[in-house]
C-alpha cells in the first residue's frame, strides 16, 4: 500500500504547557516575597527607635585600642551618626576616614545590637624622633610624620636626613636604614642618640664613648664591628686625640680623626 505524502499529514498543534508556566509564575512570586521582606526589615531596622545611636547612652559608641591618636578627632567622624539607626551608618566610609587620621595604622567599625558601634583602632608605632624647623616629630617605620601627643613620653634615637617636605616613600627609605642599623647593633643600640641616614651609603651616627658625644661615619655596613671596635680602642684613641670628636670608621680597623 502506498504512503501518503508528508505534506498531506495534519500537523497536530502544540500542547501549551502549564506545568512550566506555574513553575516560572511561582519563582516570580517567591521573588517578589523576598523583595518585598527586605524593604520591610531594611525599613524596619532604619527606622525602629530601639535601633538608634542615642546620646543618653554612655557606651553607644565604643572606642578600643586608643592611646596616643586624638579621640576628639575618632569621635567627629561619627557626630552626625547619633540620632540615627545603626544600621543606615556607612561602616566602609567611616573607616576610611578612621584611617585618615596620623597615628591611626588601622581601624574597623562593627554594629552591636541593637544600639551599640564599636570602634576597634590600631595604632602606629614610632621608632625615632625627627626634627624640623617647626618642631619635633615621631616618626614609624613606614615614614608617616606623627605628631608628639600631649603628656606622653618617648625615649627614641633623633633619625636626622629626613625632609619635611620628601615623599613618605623617600622617608622610608631613610627609616630602613636606620632600622637596619639599630638591629645590626643589638645591645650597642643604646649608646646611640642619633642616625644620619641622609647618605645610606655613608650612614652617621652620634654616640656615647667613655662618656662622651663623638660623631661616627659608619659606611653602609659591618656597624657593629666598626663600632664595637672603636669603643675597644678609644681610651687610646682619646690619648692622641683627646680633642677629636669626629671619626671616619669606614676603613675596618682603622680610626680616621675628621677634626
Amino acid at each position: 500500500m502506498a504512503r501518503e505524502p508528508a505534506a498531506n499529514k495534519k500537523t497536530q498543534p502544540g500542547r501549551f504547557n502549564w506545568r512550566l508556566t506555574f513553575g516560572i509564575l511561582a519563582v516570580g512570586a517567591a521573588a517578589v516575597s523576598t523583595a518585598m521582606a527586605g524593604y520591610k526589615a531594611s525599613l524596619y531596622v532604619t527606622s525602629d527607635p530601639r535601633f538608634t545611636l542615642s546620646h543618653d547612652r554612655k557606651d553607644a559608641l565604643t572606642i578600643l585600642g586608643l592611646n596616643y591618636a586624638s579621640r576628639f578627632k575618632v569621635q567627629r567622624i561619627f557626630a552626625g551618626d547619633f540620632d540615627r539607626s545603626v544600621f543606615s551608618v556607612p561602616l566602609d566610609e567611616r573607616r576610611r576616614r578612621l584611617l585618615a587620621i596620623d597615628w591611626v595604622a588601622d581601624a574597623s567599625v562593627s554594629r552591636v545590637w541593637p544600639d551599640r558601634l564599636v570602634i576597634s583602632i590600631r595604632e602606629r608605632k614610632p621608632v625615632a624622633f625627627v626634627s624640623f624647623r617647626s618642631g619635633p616629630l615621631l616618626i614609624d617605620a613606614q615614614g608617616v610624620l606623627l605628631e608628639p601627643p600631649a603628656k606622653a613620653e618617648f625615649s627614641f634615637p633623633v633619625l636626622s636626613g629626613v625632609r619635611e617636605e620628601e615623599s613618605e616613600a623617600d622617608r622610608r627609605a631613610r627609616v630602613r636604614c636606620f632600622l637596619q642599623v639599630q638591629e645590626e647593633m643589638g645591645y650597642l643600640a643604646k649608646e646611640i642618640s642619633e642616625v644620619d641616614a641622609s647618605d645610606p651609603e655613608n650612614i652617621r651616627i652620634v654616640a656615647q664613648a667613655d662618656r662622651r658625644v663623638v660623631t661616627l661615619l659608619l659606611g653602609d655596613g659591618n656597624f657593629a664591628q666598626r663600632f664595637q671596635n672603636f669603643l675597644n680602642h678609644y681610651p687610646e684613641i682619646r690619648k692622641g686625640s683627646p680633642y677629636a670628636k669626629v671619626f671616619d670608621l669606614r676603613l675596618d680597623g682603622r680610626f680616621t680623626v675628621k677634626e
